[in-house]
């Protein structure tokens, strides 16, 4: 256990930045660390009188919002369970997920409750909404009741709020502060919980490694449900007393843009797809054209143009930025390559839900090429094999940052976490002896959507097996769209009669058809036959890396 609390973190920062703004939704008046404190203290007077006790799980579904962190700091701070859940899934979905958790009160966005059927989540005493903190729906008159006591004692207690005050729960660093979900559909999703030692670990490792000061801005742009953006966009920053902006519908690169050149952001953290787009959008048709190559040929003013490419570059994020830092997935080697001749300042990182997510970084002056970091201060990390620094091997890791277990799903955490305490990433790599990490494949089949949300493909996948005429599926990422290959139920359509280019017609109308029973951001673009049974495992599962194009 390390001694600092993320607590203790938020206390003293909410104390030390008293007047600064703290929270803002893009182009809206924000929260000051004051405001923050006492919508902080409100609730907590309203979880006492509910009889929240601590380790009770508060569900937590809805858009990033100013809000949104408010629910998350008041639950920690009070020593409950924040549940968050991303607000894209279908209402099956949410019903499944909070019932899971336990949580026995849910925050969440009116529109998102539209969706939900309270007799179908019989453990929720109360829902309140995240939009504007109305008491939403009770089962029973007594909560609505405490809850419409909350200002009036709140007045009570503080008539006139200090720095002081500001004293929140003593939970010990042992105890479960998180339930992140990986997934969403009942079956594949996994609740991971997170201990307050692993957000504490992760937070004074970014402190002491990623330079910021207070009232620096930053914006917001990642999922906060999701625990990559949740510990750099907001937490971290947060305890140092940023002011954090966030965008709140999910945002187009442009709009990213747009708020990077608005609040010029100290610090920038982003997932590759972002990065790539700009570079592939801006930059590589300028640097394609005919002359250009010429020019670029030539040392002198091949030096000249690269300035000129990372000025521009500099000032599409804002200008100001201490570096960016890129994690989630792999990053495209080309693009890689380019921004480090330019000596643009990035990073890549490399990070999991089921460490909070933190396992490698270095900062942008001190990386190597292709290579994602060396491992925080307080893990230890160790490739499997017999000659680590050549030969690829899984990534395995234990220490400070590494996840209690995943929740009520004991066969799974054994699977993960073996007798001595290493976790299997499931990632392959090696790892050079300076302790620089070079991921070489993903054995796990997890892709990134462009907005930085976790797509599983075997939950898409399961979908669309149960459609007819189907035999099996599986589901790949090509340039940022999900693409499913599709082996068709040959037998079944000789029996009905159906020709192959009459299946080949009715693709599209079941395409629509699984993208109506999944969230939008795991959408499936497109579907291709694919002609002959896929591959597979002595165990019968799909050799995945087969079919994906590195």
């Amino acid at each position: 256990m390390i001694k600092e609390r993320l607590i203790g973190y938020i206390e003293q920062s909410i104390r030390k930045n008293w007047d600064i703004e703290a929270l803002s939704n893009y182009r809206e008046k924000g929260y000051t660390y004051r405001e923050i404190a006492e919508k902080i203290l409100r609730l907590h007077i309203f979880f006492k009188d509910a009889g929240i006790k601590e380790g009770d799980k508060i569900a937590l579904v809805g858009r990033n919002s100013a809000n949104w962190c408010v629910v998350y700091l008041a639950a920690i701070t009070y020593g409950a369970v924040i549940v968050p859940i991303l607000p894209d899934f279908k209402s099956d979905d949410l019903h499944n997920l909070i019932n899971h958790s336990d949580a026995v009160l849910l925050f969440v966005d009116d529109k998102i409750f539209e969706m939900l059927d309270l007799a179908k989540l019989p453990l929720i005493q109360g829902v309140i909404s995240v939009d504007d903190f109305s008491m939403i729906k009770a089962p029973g008159e007594e909560i609505k009741r405490k809850y419409l006591a909350m200002e009036e004692k709140f007045i009570k207690a503080y008539p006139s709020i200090r720095q002081e005050d500001v004293k929140f729960s003593d939970i010990t660093n042992d105890k479960l502060a998180v339930i992140s979900y990986t997934g969403g559909t009942t079956g594949f999703s996994k609740g991971v919980m997170i201990s307050h030692n692993s957000l504490a670990a992760n937070v004074r490792f970014a402190q002491t490694h990623m330079p910021l000061q207070p009232g620096d801005p930053l914006v917001s742009f990642l999922p906060l449900a999701h625990t990559y953006g949740c510990a750099f966009e907001f937490l971290f920053p947060f305890t140092i007393g940023c002011h954090i902006t966030i965008l709140s519908k999910t945002p187009s690169p442009q709009i990213i843009v747009q708020a990077f050149k608005e609040i010029k952001p100290m610090l920038i953290l982003s997932v590759p797809l972002v990065i790539e787009k700009i570079f592939k959008k801006q930059l590589l048709p300028v640097m394609s054209k005919p002359h250009m190559k010429v020019l670029l040929a030539i040392p002198g003013i091949n030096k000249i143009i690269r300035g000129k490419i990372k000025e521009k570059l500099v000032e599409t994020f804002g200008g100001r930025f201490h570096e960016i830092v890129i994690g989630g997935a792999a990053f495209n080697p080309e693009a890689e390559r380019f921004f480090r001749k330019i000596g643009f300042p990035f990073t890549v990182g490399y990070g999991m839900t089921e460490c909070g997510p933190l396992i490698s970084y270095t900062s942008w002056d001190t990386t190597k090429l292709g290579a994602s970091g060396k491992p925080v201060d307080t893990l230890e990390v160790t490739i499997d094999s017999s000659d680590p620094q050549k030969e690829i091997g899984e990534i395995i890791l234990r220490g400070e940052n590494v996840m209690l277990g995943y929740y009520k799903n004991e066969k799974a955490t054994r699977e993960i976490i073996d007798d001595q305490g290493w976790m299997h990433t499931g990632d392959l790599g090696i790892m050079d002896r300076d302790g620089n990490i070079f991921i070489k494949g993903r054995s796990k089949s997890m892709l990134l959507g462009p907005s930085g949300k976790n797509i599983f493909p075997e939950e898409i996948e399961a979908v669309i097996n149960n459609m007819d005429y189907i035999s099996e599926s599986l589901v790949i990422m090509e340039d940022g769209k999900l693409i499913g290959l599709i082996y068709p139920d040959f037998d079944t359509l000789k029996k009905d009669n159906i020709s192959e280019e009459k299946f080949a017609e009715m693709l599209d109308g079941i395409r629509k058809s699984v993208n109506d029973k999944i969230p939008d951001f795991m959408a499936v673009s497109k579907f291709r036959i694919h002609p002959e049974e896929f591959a597979k495992t002595p165990k019968r599962s799909i050799k995945r890396f087969l079919y994906t194009k590195e």
